[in-house]
């Protein structure tokens, strides 16, 4: 079964569930928390306006169905959504556990947001507006050019990437969900650490432009890390189309001359394309991707380790173990015990 919610619903379901909003900060009436109907979640939303024009909320809860919601036209501020579990897709991305959708200021069309049953939801969302965003640029609040892409006036569409969440941004993700503070000390450590986090997103960003080469006309325009004056924006789409189905048959993907025939490209121009989009070729992104998902169900507890390895497409358990060491350093048995004592 999916719920589906029109624009006019969703609105008035969050005016009436934030009517209803307790504050679990009885010293600060900025800080909210917002428990839907039982028939959409069990779980909340925390809200915690930190100033004017800086916000973050974090995520916690599981949906009784497949959640499909439509979303207004509406000038967005600057986002950064961090997945620790759980999946959402819309027209412009499609984030999984363990990644993160950055988000420009600008334009954010008219869309539907699908969110999915099959894991629980643990998110962290910080916004800023534009104006705070420029505000750390200096006295002239001037960007540097590697980032002036992220503010666009609120007629042009916003920019979207999607990342992998780093260990650095997990550990500083998980200190704001644990924040043991409350008052000014909350709010300060809060702030700080928001900041820390997005100054991760902005370093992998960077990165990623500062390595294409830049175009100066009219025509300018950043894809998920890559210059469309290098890829087409239909072989944009085409990618993204690869890496769907490739997440989509974790336990057996096709082969890359497959996928590329499925998605209508040559094997050469999706390896090369998917590396430039996504930083790796198809099936290193494919096989880092089972491994993360992999010790996200081994945290749950809920699966034996044998089961975890079948469900990310490992059919092999002493290999799965070998690849999960490698990549994380422990064993996989002994990494759930470790995360069973320490929760």
């Amino acid at each position: 079964m999916t719920i589906t919610t029109s624009e006019q619903a969703a609105v008035e379901l969050y005016q009436e569930t934030a009517a209803q909003a307790r504050h679990p900060d009885a010293t600060d009436r900025h800080d909210r928390l917002l428990v839907y109907p039982a028939w959409l979640w069990d779980g909340y939303i925390r809200e915690v306006e930190l100033r004017e024009g800086f916000e973050i909320q974090v995520h916690h809860y599981r949906l009784r169905d497949r959640w499909d919601a439509a979303l207004a036209e509406r000038a967005e501020w600057l986002s950064f959504h961090f997945h620790l579990s759980g999946q959402h897709q819309d027209s412009y991305t499609e984030v999984h556990n363990l990644e993160y959708a950055l988000y420009g200021s600008g334009l954010a069309p008219k869309d539907w947001i699908i969110g999915t049953d099959r894991n629980p939801i643990l998110e962290v969302h910080i916004w800023l507006s534009p104006q705070v965003f420029q505000s750390f640029a200096g006295q002239d609040g001037e960007l540097p050019p590697a980032l002036r892409h992220l503010v666009r006036p609120a007629d042009q569409l916003y920019y979207t990437r999607v990342g992998k969440v780093s260990r650095a941004m997990q550990r500083v993700l998980w200190q704001i969900i644990r924040c043991p503070y409350q008052g000014i000390t909350k709010r300060m450590f809060l702030e700080s650490k928001a900041l820390e986090a997005v100054m991760l997103v902005l370093a992998d960003e960077l990165k990623i432009q500062q390595e294409q080469p830049l175009t100066h006309g009219p025509a300018e325009t950043w894809e998920d890390g890559a210059a469309l004056a290098n890829l087409k924006p239909d072989d944009i789409d085409r990618l993204h189309q690869a890496r769907s189905i490739l997440l989509k048959h974790l336990e057996q993907p096709p082969s890359l001359m497959t996928l590329a025939q499925q998605v209508g490209l040559n094997s050469r121009a999706l390896k090369e394309g998917f590396r430039q989009v996504f930083g790796q070729p198809p099936f290193t992104y494919l096989h880092d991707h089972r491994l993360e998902q992999a010790r996200q169900l081994l945290e749950t507890g809920e699966l034996k380790v044998s089961e975890v390895a079948t469900a990310v497409g490992f059919g092999d358990r002493s290999h799965f173990a070998k690849q999960f060491r490698t990549k994380f350093g422990i064993n996989p048995k002994l990494y759930q015990a470790q995360r069973k004592k320490f929760c």
